[in-house]
């Protein structure tokens, strides 16, 4: 993998330990506190796997599950994943809603499988007119 490619992994890291904000009644303030774009350059998404990818997000949730639940934090929370196909990048977020309550106005699909997503963030197509495809991963109570 080159460096590039190993900063994504480590930038995907970096999103558990970053400001997070919960706030049922604002979801403004919490997609944009925690919503971020990761890229790199075309040559190195050549360079990186899709399981290292999706293995890196699933740490991340794994984190923030652990930080939610230590935050004392009881209500529903989704940590979310997607390919923005116009800007070429992956995008990631949490927020104090359930899987199908995303802050999308588009329609999108959850799905419990994140290698999609990645393979269509690392082979970098054209957009596909088609429903997002959106990762969820639990990481607060029900809610």
């Amino acid at each position: 993998m080159g460096e590039d490619a190993l900063v994504l992994l480590t930038w995907i890291a970096e999103v558990a330990d970053e400001t997070l904000t919960l706030e049922p009644g604002d979801r403004r303030v919490e997609w944009e506190t925690n919503t971020w774009w990761l890229s790199v350059a075309d040559e190195e998404r050549k360079s990186l796997f899709t399981a290292a990818v999706v293995a890196a997000f699933g740490r991340t949730a794994a984190a923030l599950r652990e930080r939610i639940r230590e935050l004392g934090f009881s209500g529903a929370a989704t940590f979310f994943v997607w390919h923005d196909e116009q800007a070429g990048q992956l995008r990631c977020s949490t927020g104090s809603v359930p899987p199908d309550a995303l802050p999308f106005t588009n329609p999108y699909v959850v799905s419990d499988d994140l290698a999609p997503v990645v393979e269509a963030f690392l082979a970098d197509d054209e957009p596909q007119v088609t429903p997002l495809r959106v990762w969820t991963s639990r990481v607060g109570g029900s809610g």
